[in-house]
């Protein structure tokens, strides 16, 4: 058998890793309309617009708006502040426990406010 009759025999067809690679590698762009109309009266209209690529690839064609989307850039202020009312809403709500169960607090070593250290139930008897 000749060389060139030997690499057809033995030649495989694509594997979905060589498909991906060359989509993530090429990019793959996919655009389309939808059109709902009524009575010839255009009632919704989406317009898809889809873009399949390696990050590397996107910022080869100018696309980086993940770097400036504030809720996925750690260290942006939305993030900081965020982070800042998550603790403060934390502190009010360990505060809120400590005053319901006084004991959690003491035996984490966390100062029991002066007017819940003894608090008893309508019967009498202690909680």
């Amino acid at each position: 058998m000749s060389s060139s009759h030997t690499s057809l025999i033995t030649a495989r067809p694509p594997g979905l890793v060589d498909v991906l690679d060359r989509i993530l590698d090429k990019g793959l762009v996919i655009a389309g309309d939808i059109k709902i109309s009524l009575a010839n009266v255009e009632l919704l209209t989406l317009q898809i617009r889809l873009l399949v690529c390696s990050i590397d690839k996107a910022e080869q064609i100018g696309m980086n708006w993940w770097r400036y989307d504030r809720n996925l850039t750690p260290g942006s202020q939305f993030s900081m502040e965020l982070a800042a009312e998550l603790k403060e809403r934390v502190a009010d709500l360990e505060k809120a426990v400590e005053v319901l169960n006084p004991q959690s607090a003491q035996k984490t070593g966390r100062r029991v406010p002066a007017n819940t250290r003894t608090r008893k139930s309508k019967g009498g008897g202690n909680r």
